[in-house]
């Protein structure tokens, strides 16, 4: 069940990650450089995330050997 959510979690980050993109392409395309950078910014810390919940779910949820 653990396992479910932390994936969760990392889909959940990707969404905002994808979100904030999107938010960052429309301030470069309107001609504001400081939003579409700062956003950028934002937006590759949320996909650092994402990888980090998901890749460390993956690797905490393995079964033991024993």
């Amino acid at each position: 069940m653990k396992s479910v959510l932390g994936v969760f979690a990392g889909l959940v980050l990707f969404v905002l990650a994808f979100g904030a993109f999107r938010t960052a392409s429309g301030g470069w395309s309107s001609g504001h450089p400081d939003m579409g950078f700062w956003w950028t910014v934002i937006a590759t810390f949320l996909a650092i995330a994402a990888v980090a919940a998901v890749v460390g779910t993956l690797i905490h949820s393995r079964p033991t050997e024993g």
